[in-house]
């Protein structure tokens, strides 16, 4: 299987680029992702990894990977130089190079796509269907607000602690206060407009990564809980999902390199 073989399947069977495309042109959005560097043989064994890092790339060589799949894209900018220096971009970019090594990104179409992060988000917190989406999409779309099963904030955060597996989560709220109501957007999506959302909406919680504190004492004060996790723990719980759903597609050995040092 080619590397362009092994794209087309992720695209067919997870999320197209079209999908980050339609994203970006719709809402005003800026992204980069599909192949980032190619390689010149069959591919082997795929490494997923949520960002691209020199570490990522030492697991792929010592797993005998020869392709890696990032959410967070391996080139977002432009760069200037690729060189073993300190950055880390470039140590990567260097250990795949000189161990044909591919590279591909799906960033923001694995966040929206129908069976994406931003889905199995909700789902590890206890959402089955989305009432509405803050960005839709001609397919899935990004930020969500649904209901679950009643629980206290402090039950809710505790499950949180468990299903996502981290410690690093801050919780904002009454402990006691019966969370029947979430919007949650996974990564670093708590901007005015999801705010907004889950005041409207009528969320007791909002959950998401990396949030301002304005952003933190608004919601508190307009009577909404607020639960903050890791950008990493937002969304590699559903990438590591992804990475499952699309082993059987691809047909070559699947791992996931997790960094749990950013959980």
């Amino acid at each position: 299987m080619k590397l362009s073989e092994a794209f087309k399947i992720i695209e067919d069977n997870a999320a197209p680029v079209a999908l980050s495309d339609e994203l970006c042109s719709k809402y005003g959005h800026y992204d980069n992702s599909g192949i980032m560097l190619e390689n010149s043989g069959e591919i082997t064994g795929a490494l997923f990894s949520l960002d691209f890092t020199p570490d990522a790339a030492a697991e792929a060589i010592k797993r005998g990977c020869n392709l890696i799949v990032t959410h967070h894209p391996a080139i977002y900018h432009g760069i200037k130089r690729i060189t073993p220096s300190d950055d880390l971009v470039s140590r990567a970019l260097v250990e795949c190079i000189r161990h044909d090594i591919a590279v591909v990104s799906m960033h923001l179409n694995f966040d929206s796509a129908p069976l994406g992060i931003d889905h199995f988000l909700m789902q590890g917190l206890g959402g089955v269907k989305a009432d509405a989406l803050l960005n839709s999409l001609s397919s899935g779309g990004y930020g969500r607000i649904y209901d679950i099963k009643p629980v206290t904030f402090r039950e809710f955060a505790g499950r949180v602690r468990r299903v996502f597996r981290t410690q690093r989560v801050f919780a904002y709220g009454d402990d006691e206060r019966l969370i029947k109501r979430v919007a949650s957007f996974c990564g670093a999506g708590c901007s005015g407009e999801a705010a907004g959302m889950a005041i409207e909406g009528g969320a007791d919680v909002l959950v998401s990564a990396d949030i301002a504190h304005h952003m933190i004492t608004g919601l508190f004060y307009n009577g909404v809980n607020v639960l903050q996790l890791t950008h990493y723990a937002s969304e590699v719980y559903g990438f590591k999902q992804m990475a499952k759903n699309l082993a059987p597609h691809l047909g070559v050995p699947v791992c996931v390199y997790v960094d749990a040092q950013l959980m």
